[in-house]
């Protein structure tokens, strides 16, 4: 069986994928702090809301009573705009739609600037197999983007096995 692939930047993230995506930021209608999961009442960096939307410091007062659902699902669109496009733009290959998939959601979690996305060895390795890094191979490089503050957690360790399994298998399935 021949499988199915694109080029990146030919791709969007399929509905299977965006349910996922939704499922495991899970939706959070009041500011929380991100590092917490407490519901907060005054801005703090890490500051969110919605299905994982970062609130800046200017928007604190549009979001501080909270948020309707379908405001939530208005700014994940919006939030989702800028990791599919790092997706799109970084990876040179051509993926199975399940692959591109589980990369924007590794994207929407760490970032897809140069300290997350952009300048993982998650991209290196699968633009080129041969690439040398710090890994012995996709997976781990993948599961090392386990950490938070420096500090390894168990919710960052079940995404990145959430991920690596869409990426892997695609199967899309929440732990």
């Amino acid at each position: 069986m021949q499988s199915d692939t694109n080029p990146a930047k030919e791709l969007a993230l399929s509905g299977d994928g965006l349910k996922l995506l939704k499922d495991i930021e899970t939706l959070r209608l009041k500011p929380y702090d991100d590092q917490t999961g407490k519901e907060i009442n005054a801005w703090v960096a890490g500051a969110t809301v919605g299905y994982g939307h970062l609130i800046k410091a200017a928007e604190w007062n549009l979001y501080k009573n909270g948020i309707t659902e379908f405001t939530a699902s208005t700014l994940f669109g919006l939030d989702l705009t800028p990791f599919v496009t790092a997706v799109r733009s970084r990876i040179t290959s051509s993926l199975e739609q399940h692959q591109f998939d589980a990369l924007v959601m590794l994207a929407f979690n760490i970032g897809a600037g140069a300290n997350g996305f952009a300048g993982s060895s998650v991209v290196k390795m699968i633009n080129d197999p041969t690439a040398k890094t710090n890994y012995p191979n996709l997976e781990a490089a993948w599961k090392a983007w386990n950490k938070s503050q420096g500090k390894v957690l168990k919710g960052l360790e079940n995404r990145r096995a959430c991920e690596w399994v869409v990426f892997s298998q695609g199967v899309y399935k929440k732990w």
